[in-house]
């Protein structure tokens, strides 16, 4: 769907995903499913509130998936 976006799991990035790079995935997403790089003032509260529910999602699941024979990852 959007390029920009990199896969956050191991083996793709060795080490587990920072905050940093989750929010900028989540953030990718929105821009794109929105249509704007930036909202406007009067749509910023529903864009940041997305980013901010999109970034705990991938938060979540990154916990919880699975990888090939490396076992569950633990909650952080």
């Amino acid at each position: 769907m959007c390029r920009s976006i990199k896969t956050l799991r191991p083996p793709v990035i060795p080490e587990e995903a920072t905050e940093d790079e989750i929010r900028a995935a989540a953030l990718q997403y929105v821009r794109k499913v929105s249509g704007f790089r930036a909202p406007a003032a009067h749509n910023r509260d529903v864009f940041e509130h997305a980013v901010d529910t999109i970034a705990a999602a991938t938060a979540e699941l990154l916990a919880g998936i699975e990888v090939r024979g490396g076992g569950a990852k633990t909650a952080r």
